[in-house]
């Protein structure tokens, strides 16, 4: 035991961590607390001499709880844990470098292409054709117009093609509003949206709701429709040209108009695998309007 004894001591007095200079990094801050101050001149010696001894009291301890846990886990101490908040990850997986590259070029070539957010901007004079444009893939105007082309038809045909017409851009609608309540993502600039994209439901940029209407009507009225190349040329480019101008408005993300696009095109899939046939559609109109002749 006196052996032992010898040994410990000579062990603390060749630590470095236990010389003078290095005593405050093994103690926690703490708040200096002077006792008698303005009592003569044993105030501050009175202080010193606490503080000293507070000093040996907490070097002792962390020294017997060091020899403790040493004895106890073999000699291996515990490495001090941080907070996960603090640790900073000095390794990242490609994956996640690749998609926050990405996603910093998307933000900032989106915030370049936004010419027209501002009336008095670069793009200011061609503001009134780009929010005309991106007015023509709003979803009232093709929810009113369908409706009210198919109050004037009547030919069956014609009937069918817009009641599937009509429950594809519900479909649209519902499909994306929701999307947009997940993800909630803002625009580039961050604007509040206008009553009209309350009206829509159109609140959020991912997906853009006008680029994925615009390819699902162009796409349902190219296969349903028997149009002249010209016209079919420009239904395509109408529909880019819609999804371009949300970007150019400050409304939307290349990115967001490009999900848009392809789920525009998987609304319009999905419509044409569940077409609904003529007789169907002349049920759906009769519950609509109030006239089931089962019912008479």
């Amino acid at each position: 035991m006196p052996g032992n004894q010898a040994r410990c001591r000579a062990r603390d007095r060749n630590n470095i961590l236990n010389r003078p200079e290095f005593m405050s990094l093994n103690q926690p801050p703490r708040r200096e607390q002077v006792v008698g101050e303005g009592r003569g001149g044993g105030g501050p010696r009175r202080a010193v001499r606490q503080q000293s001894q507070q000093d040996d009291t907490g070097l002792r301890g962390s020294r017997d709880s060091s020899e403790g846990g040493s004895a106890a886990d073999g000699g291996v101490k515990d490495a001090p844990r941080y907070p996960e908040q603090d640790c900073m990850q000095l390794n990242p997986s490609f994956r996640g470098i690749a998609i926050n590259s990405l996603l910093a070029i998307d933000i900032s070539l989106s915030k370049r292409l936004g010419m027209c957010v501002r009336p008095h901007g670069p793009g200011a004079p061609l503001r009134p054709m780009v929010s005309l444009l991106a007015l023509s893939g709003h979803a009232l105007p093709w929810l009113c117009g369908t409706l009210i082309c198919l109050w004037r038809s009547n030919t069956l045909a014609g009937q069918e093609v817009l009641v599937n017409l009509l429950l594809a851009l519900i479909l649209d609608l519902m499909t994306v509003a929701g999307m947009q309540k997940l993800v909630k993502r803002r625009g580039p600039w961050d604007f509040p949206p206008g009553f009209l994209d309350y009206v829509a439901m159109d609140t959020y940029s991912f997906p853009a709701a006008h680029a994925s209407r615009a390819v699902m009507v162009s796409k349902f009225l190219l296969n349903h429709l028997v149009l002249a190349v010209p016209l079919r040329i420009l239904l395509y480019l109408w529909a880019v040209l819609v999804g371009v101008s949300r970007v150019l408005l400050g409304k939307h993300h290349l990115s967001d108009v490009g999900c848009g696009f392809a789920l525009g095109f998987l609304h319009f899939t999905l419509v044409e695998s569940v077409w609904l046939d003529s007789a169907t559609c002349q049920t759906l109109i009769s519950i609509g309007t109030l006239r089931w002749t089962p019912l008479v």
